[in-house]
């Protein structure tokens, strides 16, 4: 099976009630660990790459990899641009197979947002085969590679922008914000209450009626959540038990990323939890291993844990377990 766009997915995961899980990939060992959960869980994925992926590894190493994977799990698999910053970004993936891309220009101007948005459009869909666009209004705080804007100057999405957004720049997909955000330190302290009893902060809860609103302005179309790591508290223990300092890190609660999925909300981003989960393997590995020198070792660990993340959030969080036949991979 070739790489794939999204548009199927997100159809079947609208009709039924569930979503799928786009985990950003920065290496080998992170595409491994989220294939292998995702064929362990019969469930399609989509492999996504930011601007630090492409700077970190090059798009050419990336792109090989996804396709190894096609090749090794028989999966359908999206290769998707996460936050392309302009055109030339966008073009650059479609012309080297990318399946589905994303432009960002939710900082800018409604009608300059309108105008970039439509123009990757028209290149997208043109192409062959099709490359799906995803496009995004409203902007998240928080810290994501080249994508920073400060507590404060984040902004909900406008129900009311919506439909003359999607008409005018025949986008597949949209990202909304309803209050989530990038990083692993989500959420200030001062926006949340903390429990009397862990000392852990519970974060404000995700604005559903703007989601709700946006459903019905936008019905059966797909919605994506950016910014969906729930910062899983296992491994931030796990890694401050192990000599790392992170202080009140704090993510989305599951429980509400799966309510979201079963809504309009087809596709959900993770990547904070996944470096997370890499870095509490490491890190427990070097303190019970400290002769060890091997990266096979000790990255070999941290892979484990993102693969059990990954299954995880596949089976309880995003809900696309089981949907693939386990034996022609395709949807039941």
């Amino acid at each position: 099976m070739p790489l794939v766009n999204s548009k199927e997915m997100f159809e079947h995961a609208y009709k039924d009630g569930y979503a799928i899980g786009a985990f950003n990939c920065n290496n080998m060992e992170i595409v491994q660990a989220i294939v292998d959960a995702a064929k362990e869980c019969n469930s399609p994925v989509i492999l996504q790459v930011s601007a630090g992926a492409r700077k970190y590894a090059k798009p050419a190493y990336l792109k090989k990899l996804v396709e190894a994977a096609v090749e090794d799990t028989g999966l359908p698999i999206v290769l998707h641009l996460d936050h392309g910053a302009d055109f030339e970004i966008c073009k650059d993936c479609i012309d080297n197979g990318f399946t589905s891309v994303m432009i960002d220009c939710s900082s800018k101007p409604f009608e300059e947002n309108i105008a970039e948005t439509r123009r990757v459009v028209e290149y997208a869909h043109a192409h062959v085969p099709y490359v799906t666009v995803e496009a995004e209004l409203g902007t998240l705080a928080g810290v994501e590679d080249d994508v920073k804007v400060e507590f404060g100057k984040s902004s909900y999405t406008r129900p009311e922008d919506v439909e003359e957004f999607v008409k005018r720049t025949g986008c597949d997909s949209l990202a909304i914000a309803i209050g989530t955000s990038h990083g692993a330190y989500k959420f200030k302290p001062e926006q949340c209450t903390r429990d009397p009893e862990t000392g852990i902060l519970l974060p404000p809860p995700l604005r559903f009626d703007i989601l709700d609103e946006v459903s019905k302005r936008l019905p059966g179309f797909p919605i994506v959540l950016h910014g969906s790591s729930s910062v899983n508290q296992e491994y931030v223990k796990i890694i401050n038990d192990h000599g790392g300092k992170l202080v009140d890190a704090v993510g989305v609660p599951e429980q509400q990323l799966r309510r979201a999925a079963g809504l309009a909300v087809c596709k959900i981003n993770i990547d904070s939890d996944l470096r997370l989960a890499m870095t509490a393997g490491i890190r427990q590995h070097f303190e019970e291993h400290p002769d060890h020198f091997d990266p096979r070792q000790y990255v070999g660990d941290g892979r484990a844990y993102v693969k059990q993340l990954v299954a995880h959030k596949i089976r309880d969080v995003v809900g696309s377990a089981d949907v693939l036949d386990p034996v022609t991979k395709e949807f039941k």
